[in-house]
């Protein structure tokens, strides 16, 4: 588990970039919370820098969109999905759980509850 930040320091709709390895991107909308790698997979973009509309992220680039509850791509040009991370919070501080192999199923990990 790593610790991003305090929960009241992460607008909703708004995101914030770990600078880890790989990159983790944390958002928060839809009064949920999302972690995911912060690489596109299409091509090397910062996905934390894209636009935010309910629980899809539109990478800056290529316009590739990918669903934050899931990691899968919504349109091309990007075809593989970004790896999810389970999000918490613990007496207001926002934590990720950092996974290790990419989650193609995506059967629910990366949400988190914000209240």
């Amino acid at each position: 588990m790593v610790p991003v930040c305090r929960l009241e320091d992460l607008p909703e709709g708004e995101s914030l970039r770990l600078d880890l390895e790989p990159p983790i991107a944390v958002f928060r909308t839809d009064g949920e919370l999302y972690a995911i790698d912060d690489t596109c997979t299409h091509q090397d973009a910062s996905l934390s820098e894209g636009w935010l509309e309910g629980c899809l992220i539109e990478c800056p680039l290529h316009a590739a969109s990918f669903d934050l509850r899931t990691g899968k791509p919504t349109c091309l040009p990007a075809r593989r999905a970004v790896r999810t991370h389970p999000v918490s919070v613990h007496e207001g501080t926002v934590w990720v759980q950092l996974t290790g192999a990419r989650d193609e199923d995506a059967g629910g990990f990366g949400k988190g509850t914000a209240a």
